[in-house]
């Protein structure tokens, strides 16, 4: 396993994410957590907790990708990390909008909106990881066969 490229990876999608984020979750989808008072925090007030969402995504992809160099197949990493990326995808999706949508005071178009933007998400992170991930120089084997 390649740890260097492992990390970098990982650092690669946070930064990928990071910017998603953002785009979606804090532009796109302001409103709609917003129609939730109470459930989500304030921008203002969430601002405190980003160093520590950022860790924490961090050390998430650094899973996602050690998963995905333990998964790795040897074909195409864009082709490999897209559809691994599609798996985590589904699983977060199905995971936790679903969990979500029953457990936190939200409505179903939220859920969806959350679930769709997971689909995309995740499919993005893997891809990501699978561009960058490159794994170490296989052994060489020695000339009695082993």
């Amino acid at each position: 396993m390649n740890y260097g490229r492992l990390a970098l990876a990982a650092i690669a999608a946070t930064v990928v994410d990071s910017i998603y984020g953002y785009l979606v979750y804090g532009v796109l989808l302001a409103n709609a957590f917003a129609r939730f008072p109470g459930v989500y925090r304030t921008g203002d007030a969430g601002a405190a907790y980003l160093p520590g969402m950022f860790a924490c995504i961090l050390v998430g992809l650094l899973a996602a990708a050690y998963i995905y160099a333990k998964g790795y197949e040897g074909g195409s990493g864009i082709a490999e990390g897209a559809r691994y990326g599609l798996l985590l995808a589904i699983f977060v999706a199905a995971a936790f909008a679903g969990v979500n949508y029953a457990t936190l005071n939200i409505d179903r178009q939220h859920a969806l909106e959350m679930a769709a933007a997971a689909l995309i998400e995740w499919t993005l992170l893997g891809t990501v990881i699978g561009a960058v991930y490159k794994p170490s120089a296989a052994p060489a084997r020695r000339a009695a066969g082993v």
